[in-house]
């Protein structure tokens, strides 16, 4: 399973909080998987204004987990936004069965992040979109 380890890109100040984004990818086929994984580590170089990344690369279950943390909701949104994570994203929307996005905040004195509660927070929100109730990222920007 290649990792991208968590890798710290700007120190939060101290007593800050953070805003955390969480997601995973499904691509629907194995022939997107290279594609897809490429294109993810461009949009990778471009995390220059979070407290720190990490990606989780399963080729084998066509699956990709990412998880990182920002200084607010406006970080994160501008990182979405601009490329060339912005074409990134669009077009590899196609490649994708399935996305869940999760978001919440903790005291940055919290960081790295751990992996576990990630994907116990994504399960939870997979659930709740799966059955329409109001999921623990309801605050959150949606699909960034």
């Amino acid at each position: 399973m290649p990792t991208l380890p968590w890798t710290t890109v700007n120190a939060p100040a101290p007593d800050s909080r953070a805003f955390v984004m969480a997601s995973r990818f499904e691509v629907r086929s194995f022939r997107d998987v290279p594609r897809f994984f490429l294109r993810s580590l461009a949009a990778w170089k471009q995390v220059k204004g979070a407290y720190g990344a990490t990606l989780v690369a399963q080729p084998l279950k066509r699956t990709f987990w990412t998880l990182s943390a920002w200084d607010d909701k406006r970080a994160l949104y501008t990182y979405a936004k601009t490329e060339p994570h912005r074409s990134i994203m669009t077009g590899l929307r196609s490649t994708t069965s399935g996305s869940v996005f999760t978001f919440w905040e903790l005291p940055a004195s919290q960081l790295p992040l751990d992996w576990a509660d990630a994907r116990r927070r994504l399960a939870e929100q997979e659930r709740a979109d799966a059955t329409g109730a109001r999921g623990p990222s309801d605050a959150g920007p949606g699909t960034a």
